[in-house]
């Protein structure tokens, strides 16, 4: 099993910066990506930012190209979700999840922290 914990959310005007942490224990050795979603009110989850464990190949959210930036820290098991230039359409929940290497789906997620921008 893979525990996840995020944090890093909060409150912050259009135009201001957050950065998300969420950090992974358990049975992490075999991640293959990890990856950002969010879900708005009366809105689906969607997709924001991945990364691939062994290469830190990166994809994104056409939404959010060029203001978010994905990392990620091998040896503490932790993604970071970098976001400049908040926007209010990006408030939501933002979810962090793991894919391991024998899913093609990411199975675990985490329990959601919550970024509100204000105009």
């Amino acid at each position: 099993q893979v525990q996840l914990v995020e944090s890093g959310g909060g409150l912050v005007q259009a135009g201001g910066s957050l950065r998300l942490s969420c950090s992974a224990s358990g049975r992490t050795f075999a991640t293959a990506a990890m990856g950002w979603f969010r879900q708005a009110p009366g809105k689906e989850r969607e997709f924001v930012a991945i990364i691939a464990w062994s290469s830190s190949t990166t994809y994104y959210a056409d939404s959010v190209k060029g203001r978010f930036t994905i990392s990620r820290d091998n040896a503490k098991n932790t993604v970071y979700l970098q976001m400049n230039s908040l926007k209010p359409e990006d408030t939501a929940v933002y979810y962090c999840a793991l894919r391991a290497v024998q899913s093609n789906t990411f199975d675990y997620w985490g329990q959601g922290t919550q970024v509100t921008v204000s105009s």
